[in-house]
């Protein structure tokens, strides 16, 4: 029977719940439970903005960071409403490609693709700070087709890691700054036309040269002088130097011709953190002058009006990571681009510096003939019938009577600086009966000393020669044919009792010395700076750099003797201990560096050799070298030289072979572009790699 109204209801069945009163959430909950919806909304309007594409330029072409050549191009990308704003040209990006997220720089906004299906979006901005400039995404798309390279390998060198804590901060306005618009013709009084490229210069114009600098030059206060005109046309300069030791020099002279905090200095010493923040600073155009070593070719200086480059035949501007692109010739295309003046200087000449002049591109600045006479006397020891009858064994004596007597005088004045070819004591040994060169009996190494008080020892094993017997004639004795700057200290230091010696060399190379009376035994490119000059400078064992088996050997032998020459006070003087027929010592007597590099051009052009013709080198396996030959289109005319074993390998082994490819200079853009379409090839087939080397420095 079922119950009906107003009667008692029966009890609950066993086993079943007897119903409860609705609980009401306490606030805390309550509060939760929206906070929880509220986050789901918004999550949800996030999402559908993200979906939803702008209006306006809703296209983004990307440079994504694949090191894949055939995917070598910009890619587009739809804008969501939510990037609009910031998804700026310049930009760093995350997006979506081949499955996974990937960085990449936004270097155009467009209103359509040229893509016809659905385009991919944005998954986010990293940060709305644009680093990439539109000249230095122009220049670095140059470099990558001048060098047969990557774009993205281009980037890397261009644009410095993030640092999202530095990013943050602001740039500080550089102060005013007050120059002296005749300062600068003053201080380049002497190399002619230097008063005309500076008015050019200051008037707005691109006025291009390549300068010799006389002996003894403040090089770093010329160039700074220089940046100043730029800077006072309201326009940037950049200039490049070799190493951070010149990086500190032209600092330095910068901050006196400009004033403290005018200009920043790059180098890849300077830590991830200084260095974006530097970066940052060029890239919000709170700094226009701009100095540092190769990597700061690519600086992103507002309004360029000058680039600038010293030494130029240092094979520290040629970088070493692909595409291997050299600072000159980089410099050289932004000046092109931007419409910059140029400025390639130094002590010596190359033979591709003097390729701008032969070519029209620039114009020669020298030093006056007074100007080079007054500033520093070079001698050959034992060049003279006279010397040879004071000191017969002028030409056999590795330091002669003449450079005693020379350093004698010199240290009455100041410093001497002394050059030696290699670092080290003993660098080579060989026996002293018939001077064949000793090996160790373990691994054929090179014996060698490091100390008046060690064991000769294998300098590839380190194994002791303790004892050493000839395997030629048996004879027990050593001698040195080759002499490091720690033996030439100590010899130094014999001769002259009571004087101060110091050696830079190695991981060991000083700055600056003191002005005081001393000798400085250093190797090339190590040599300090005197604060007014050395009283004298000496070049020890000149045949050991003629003795090298390069295409460069007497340019480079002559760009370090004119390198080391050039550090001398004016009024100094050079001895050099060599012989006196040899082309590159006379001219570095006569201090015409140019006519030496015009000699040396017109020689490389009978025989087919760089600047006259574009070089181009290819080095990987066999098997892989012959395939990149069989897909490569090389224009006419062309000359492929080899196979040979690349350079540290055995030809016995099957080691890597190196194919060098030689066309003329007119059909070098075609042979660059040739290569950089072997290189797409290769890699959409997924070929075993070859390393490809547009112009390479030595060979």
């Amino acid at each position: 029977m079922r119950s009906q109204a107003g009667t008692t209801p029966r009890a609950p069945r066993a086993g079943t719940p007897p119903e409860e009163p609705a609980l009401e959430l306490p606030g805390l909950v309550r509060d939760k439970v929206a906070e929880g919806r509220a986050k789901a909304k918004a999550t949800r309007a996030r999402q559908a903005a993200e979906a939803e594409i702008t209006d306006v330029d809703p296209v983004a072409r990307v440079l994504v960071d694949v090191p894949l050549a055939h995917l070598d191009r910009p890619f587009d990308y739809s804008v969501p409403v939510a990037m609009a704003e910031s998804a700026r040209p310049g930009v760093r990006v995350k997006v979506r490609f081949a499955g996974q997220d990937v960085d990449g720089f936004v270097v155009e906004r467009a209103a359509a693709s040229d893509h016809g299906g659905r385009l991919t979006p944005l998954r986010r901005v990293i940060s709305p700070e644009p680093v990439l400039t539109p000249a230095v995404a122009a220049l670095t798309a140059d470099v990558a087709e001048r060098y047969a390279g990557s774009r993205a390998d281009v980037l890397r060198l261009a644009v410095p890691p993030r640092h999202a804590t530095v990013e943050k901060a602001p740039s500080p306005a550089a102060p005013p700054v007050h120059l002296d618009p005749a300062a600068a013709e003053t201080a380049w009084a002497g190399h002619e036309p230097a008063a005309a490229y500076l008015r050019h210069l200051a008037a707005g114009g691109a006025p291009r040269a390549v300068w010799h600098a006389a002996p003894g030059t403040d090089w770093p206060h010329l160039l700074a002088h220089a940046a100043a005109v730029a800077l006072g046309s309201g326009r940037g300069a950049l200039l490049c130097v070799p190493d951070g030791k010149d990086v500190a020099r032209l600092d330095r002279a910068l901050t006196d011709v400009l004033g403290p905090d005018q200009h920043v200095t790059l180098t890849a010493g300077s830590g991830p953190a200084l260095r974006y923040r530097d970066f940052l600073t060029i890239s919000r155009g709170a700094r226009r002058v701009v100095v540092g070593t190769r990597a700061a070719v690519f600086a992103p200086v507002h309004d360029l009006g000058l680039v600038a480059l010293w030494d130029d035949g240092d094979d520290l501007h040629a970088e070493p990571r692909a595409p291997y692109p050299h600072a000159r010739e980089t410099l050289l295309l932004r000046a092109e681009r931007e419409g910059a003046a140029a400025l390639v200087g130094g002590f010596g000449r190359t033979v591709e510096a003097d390729q701008l002049l032969r070519a029209g591109w620039a114009q020669e600045m020298t030093p006056t003939r007074e100007l080079r006479r007054a500033r520093v006397t070079v001698t050959i020891a034992g060049a003279s019938d006279v010397e040879l009858e004071r000191d017969p064994l002028a030409r056999a004596s590795r330091m002669p009577r003449a450079v005693h007597e020379a350093v004698r005088a010199a240290l009455t004045e100041g410093p001497v600086l002394v050059q030696t070819p290699r670092r080290g004591y003993l660098a080579a040994l060989a026996c002293d009966r018939c001077r064949t060169p000793a090996r160790c009996p373990v691994c054929t190494g090179p014996l060698r000393l490091t100390g008046p008080t060690t064991l000769p020892a294998c300098g590839w094993c380190g194994t002791a020669a303790d004892p050493w017997a000839c395997p030629t004639c048996a004879g027990r004795g050593l001698r040195a044919p080759v002499i490091g700057d720690a033996r030439t200290a100590e010899e130094i230091g014999r001769a002259f009792p009571g004087t101060r010696v110091v050696a830079s060399s190695g991981d060991r190379v000083l700055e600056t010395i003191p002005a005081g009376p001393s000798v400085v035994v250093a190797t090339p490119g190590a040599e300090p700076v005197a604060p007014q000059g050395y009283a004298a400078v000496v070049l020890l064992d000149t045949w050991l750099l003629l003795a090298r088996t390069d295409l460069r050997t007497e340019e480079e032998a002559l760009r370090r003797w004119s390198n080391a020459v050039g550090l001398a006070r004016p009024g100094g003087r050079a001895v050099v201990v060599g012989d006196p027929a040899e082309p590159a010592l006379q001219a570095l007597v006569r201090w015409d560096q140019p006519g030496f590099a015009r000699r040396e051009a017109a020689a490389r052009q009978e025989v087919h050799l760089p600047p006259a013709v574009r070089l181009a080198t290819v080095t990987g396996d066999p098997g892989a070298v012959d395939d990149a030959l069989t897909l490569l289109a090389l224009p006419e005319p062309v000359e492929v030289l080899g196979p040979v074993a690349a350079e540290g390998a055995r030809e016995e082994d099957d080691a890597e072979v190196r194919v060098v490819i030689r066309v003329p200079r007119a059909q070098g853009p075609a042979l660059s572009r040739a290569l950089g379409e072997l290189q797409r090839i290769r890699s959409a087939r997924k070929l075993d790699p070859v390393r490809v080397q547009v112009d390479p420095p030595t060979l």
